[in-house]
């Protein structure tokens, strides 16, 4: 048995055992696409921001700032500090490399400047992830739900270690290694000369740390990213964004006070609707449309998310929205209905 969940104009095909699905199409664009029929002054939106240089620069010195109060603190204060500030400024500056990713800074006629940008924002993450994660973010978008190009989408191993709720803790705290690896090897690409600038910058940032404020401050970073993208209130954002809280919906919002903090991401669903709108007018596209946004489910507490991801049998790794290889059949069914309705 069969049945259809409509997310916007596009039907998705769940089978009876809710493990696959097909997209008829990446389920943004037919969304796009109607959306903008109906409001096109939703392209006025479109565009960047300069002003996350100054966000970001503040962030940046902020936790410099903290690396050099911490140097000769106790292990005990580095890691509660870590987890409690460290952890929000790291993680809110990941977010902001995602938002320069989209080139949303400077715009598309600027990419070395967000590129620039985007290396500035991961000095006090320690690994060398911006340029990477760029190249990587930008198949999951054009193959969202496609499980051997969506990077984002947990592997099958993942999916059959981490199903009880004491090993899938585990895997939110290992979260950070495996989504940083993840895209190497389920997706391997050649290794570009601005990742090489941004490691090579990275390392160099990291030895100077180092020598200058001493191993406690490059613990207190490190530690800040590792808390911070992996068992923490913010990182709920990560299992929000794309998990089958409701079956069928391929992708959720989270309309909550902590948006602030990350730049929007929670507006989520608005952004895969339209990923060259800047992330201080996101909120504008659920006010201009309403009608496609208000009638969605969707999230107010990233903790709560946490909890049901850990103690939700029907949750984990297991449960993100993976669509499977068309048929040629399939493939040669949409495209007969493409033809048809054009």
């Amino acid at each position: 048995m069969k049945w259809f969940h409509r997310f916007g104009s596009l039907a998705v095909r769940i089978k009876s055992d809710d493990s696959d699905w097909i997209y008829q199409e990446e389920p943004h664009s037919s969304r796009r696409q109607e959306i903008l029929k109906k409001h096109p002054e939703i392209k006025q939106l479109m565009g960047y921001n300069p002003a996350i240089a100054y966000i970001v620069t503040a962030e940046v010195l902020a936790q410099l700032l903290f690396a050099w109060l911490i140097r000769d603190s106790s292990w005990t204060t580095i890691l509660i500090l870590a987890y409690c500030c460290g952890a929000v400024l790291n993680h809110s500056l990941a977010s902001a490399i995602h938002e320069i990713g989209h080139n949303l800074a400077f715009g598309h006629g600027h990419p070395k400047l967000n590129r620039l940008l985007s290396i500035w924002c991961n000095l006090p993450i320690i690994a060398p992830m911006a340029i990477s994660y760029k190249k990587y973010h930008a198949d999951h978008h054009r193959y969202l739900g496609e499980e051997n190009q969506d990077v984002d989408i947990p592997t099958r191993l993942e999916s059959f270690l981490f199903c009880h709720p004491i090993t899938k803790i585990i895997w939110l705290i290992i979260h950070p290694l495996l989504h940083s690896l993840r895209p190497f090897y389920k997706s391997p690409k050649p290794l570009t000369g601005w990742e090489i600038i941004n490691s090579i910058i990275q390392l160099a940032f990291d030895v100077a740390v180092l020598k200058i404020f001493g191993l406690k401050s490059l613990i207190y970073l490190l530690c800040g990213t590792l808390m911070g993208i992996g068992f923490h209130p913010l990182a709920g954002h990560f299992i929000s964004e794309h998990y089958l809280f409701n079956k069928g919906q391929a992708t959720h919002s989270y309309y909550g006070p902590l948006n602030f903090i990350l730049f929007n991401v929670g507006y989520h669903i608005e952004h895969h609707d339209f990923p060259y709108i800047p992330y201080n007018k996101l909120p504008e596209v659920k006010r201009l449309a309403p009608e496609f946004y208000d009638h969605l489910p969707y999230h107010t507490s990233w903790v709560k998310v946490l909890w049901d991801f850990v103690f939700d049998t029907n949750l984990g790794p297991h449960a993100r929205g993976v669509g499977y290889q068309k048929t040629p059949e399939e493939k040669a069914a949409v495209v007969a209905g493409k033809m048809k309705a054009e």
